[in-house]
């Protein structure tokens, strides 16, 4: 019998999903990831939940979305009582683990019935607060704090590394036993996320210098006029990015020296996306893919193969898919649905929707229907996003049409050619909020548009198909 694998998540902050290689980006910066997605599985449409650190964080902890959670903007803990990935794999036996950011607390150091269910701790709630690039301060299980050497990704990496190594033992092919217990480690690095006090993205010495002025994403070529900061910034954040990378690899190459890869789990994803000011007066909060959209790859057990998962997958679905390639049930309180029979079966996409749902806060409330041709959004006129998790009337703000427009530049919100369009989106969303626990919205369609931005539209998109599939947990067997 195969042993229980173990599993391991690395997660980054504010790293666009179009910074990878898979992705198309010429630069070369993710290597490691990228034969993680090509040797392993590949989610090609991964979202957040919420384009906000705590509450994306909180998705990927519990499998609910933050209205569900109560951790709907950040600064609101997560309560004390809620079941986590910890607090279900420690049930099953797993020795579980925590390092970096967590940002899911009131209180610095995190005290500990504000860990998640976390048995071993090495973290911080607020790592861009308590840390700088080359001064990584973190608190252990006692709330001491310890000053980690080096690079800030790196001396993460090279925590994890000893957490693996503390865990493992001696391999078997050294005299060590041939069983060994598994364990759960989420590893939370605060790269490529700016340096909040000086608003910079500082990269180890020679990265910055390596990638300024080089490839810039179309989105923010286009909107470069409109105050952005990505051409001052980009540099140093694809520099952190090319470091976090290769500490990937130096995860990894651990894992395999204690005889571990091939029955340890490793997922890569971010918590939310960047757009650099473009968007709005800050680099996320908005409902554009540079926003929302995040890199996302897994190997180990059930994901090797090259396998590739097509379909629009949310934060909400990685807590139940990584549960079940353990063999561990899915709650039913968990709003997201394991992943894991799209690489099962063939036919498993039938019952897969193609969309998800993303809450967007504290610069507005605001509800995301993004397909894998459209992007739908709504506004609370006069809700105060600061207190209010949500709203009973909604306007529509945007719609993008993600074929001809992929950068989103073009609002078809209230073009005449795009009504049918939009009523059905609409009606889509209203049932994706109700299932995450929302009353049901009142929708207001946007005024109608001036005729610069009126569009023809295929007849065959007017009605836009609905899979059958039921939107809240589905059991995985």
């Amino acid at each position: 019998m195969r042993p229980r694998p173990n599993v391991v998540v690395v997660l980054t902050d504010q790293q666009r999903w179009d910074s990878t290689g898979v992705h198309g980006n010429p630069l070369g910066l993710t290597p490691e990831f990228d034969r993680l997605a090509t040797h392993g599985t590949h989610v090609a449409q991964a979202f957040a939940a919420n384009p906000v650190c705590a509450p994306s964080r909180a998705a990927l902890q519990t499998g609910r979305y933050g209205t569900a959670s109560g951790v709907y903007r950040n600064a609101l803990p997560l309560p004390a009582d809620t079941r986590t990935l910890a607090s279900h794999f420690g049930a099953a036996g797993y020795r579980t683990g925590y390092i970096g950011k967590w940002h899911l607390a009131g209180a610095e150091p995190v005290p500990p019935e504000q860990r998640g269910g976390y048995g071993s701790w090495l973290g911080a709630n607020l790592l861009e607060f308590s840390s700088d690039d080359h001064r990584t301060v973190v608190f252990d299980d006692d709330g001491v704090p310890v000053l980690l050497p080096g690079y800030r990704s790196d001396a993460l990496v090279d925590a994890a590394i000893r957490f693996v190594g503390d865990r493992a033992g001696v391999p078997p092919s050294l005299g060590g036993p041939a069983q060994r217990d598994p364990f759960f480690l989420f590893l939370s690095l605060i790269e490529p996320h700016h340096q909040n006090e000086v608003d910079s993205y500082p990269a180890p010495e020679g990265y910055e210098e390596r990638y300024q002025g080089r490839w810039v994403p179309p989105d923010l070529a286009a909107l470069s006029g409109a105050g952005g900061t990505a051409h001052q910034h980009l540099g140093g954040y694809w520099g952190q990015i090319r470091r976090v990378d290769e500490g990937l690899g130096r995860l990894l190459d651990a894992l395999r020296s204690l005889d571990l890869l091939d029955d340890t789990i490793v997922a890569f994803t971010s918590d939310h996306g960047c757009h650099f000011k473009t968007r709005n007066g800050e680099y996320k909060r908005s409902c554009h893919d540079a926003s929302i959209r995040v890199p996302l790859a897994l190997r180990g057990p059930g994901f090797d193969g090259g396998g590739r998962v097509s379909r629009p997958v949310s934060g909400v679905d990685l807590a139940p898919t990584l549960l079940d390639a353990a063999g561990l049930p899915v709650p039913d309180t968990m709003q997201g649905r394991s992943f894991l029979p799209l690489l099962r079966d063939p036919g498993a996409a039938a019952d897969w929707p193609d969309d998800v749902f993303v809450q967007v806060s504290e610069s507005e409330v605001g509800r995301v229907l993004r397909t894998s041709r459209w992007k739908y959004y709504v506004v609370a006129p006069g809700a105060d996003p600061w207190h209010d998790a949500a709203a009973g009337r909604y306007v529509e703000a945007a719609l993008h049409d993600l074929t001809h427009d992929p950068y989103e530049l073009v609002n078809l919100a209230g073009a005449e050619s795009h009504r049918g369009v939009a009523a059905e989106l609409r009606r889509r969303l209203a049932e994706r909020m109700v299932a995450a626990g929302e009353a049901e919205p009142v929708i207001d369609p946007a005024p109608a548009a001036p005729p610069a931005v009126q569009r023809d539209v295929d007849p065959s998109v007017r009605t836009l198909p609905w899979p059958p599939a039921r939107l809240g947990h589905q059991p995985p067997h």
